[in-house]
């Protein structure tokens, strides 16, 4: 078999993250990358991106299917309808203790010129902090580990996923 034939493991991995930030009492935080295909409420989209609290308290109807992740929640008091494609998820995490992962960003849907693009494919840690209405904006940024925001010395440390307020 191709490797190409082969479904894609992110929605297997969400699922997996999901239920162990949920099995261990901490609270599941998605990161998505927002463009046309992503329904969210798009006055919280900072920076092309939305962070998302998934766990069973803030959502209805939760769904974490292998095509979209799709459920109901409350947006300043107003319920909303949230439908994300799997291949916009960029990182799970736990609130708690920012362990989590980072997949690579979606691919654009109809680029006009080659672009170069730097791609966090795994994380270990995933720092947050979230605003009033519950949403943090995420930028990811790779470095070296030590919070210098300077890319890893060639050889050194793998990329982590830090968000930056």
């Amino acid at each position: 078999m191709i490797d190409t034939d082969l479904p894609s493991t992110r929605p297997y991995l969400i699922r997996a993250l999901h239920e162990w930030c949920t099995d261990g009492g901490f609270t599941p935080y998605i990161v998505v990358a927002v463009d046309e295909r992503v329904q969210v409420p798009r006055e919280f989209v900072r920076d092309g991106q939305i962070v998302l609290n998934v766990s069973f308290d803030a959502t209805s109807g939760l769904r974490l299917g292998n095509d979209v992740v799709e459920f109901k929640a409350r947006f300043g008091g107003v319920p909303r309808e949230v439908v994300v494609p799997v291949d916009h998820v960029i990182a799970i995490y736990a609130r708690e203790n920012g362990r989590g992962m980072a997949f690579p960003a979606p691919q654009p849907a109809a680029p006009q010129t080659p672009t170069h693009r730097l791609q966090v494919v795994a994380s270990e840690e995933v720092r947050e902090s979230t605003d009033s209405a519950g949403a943090a904006p995420a930028e990811t940024t790779t470095d070296g580990g030590d919070g210098s925001g300077r890319p890893p010395a060639p050889g050194g440390k793998r990329p982590t996923l830090t968000r930056i307020k």
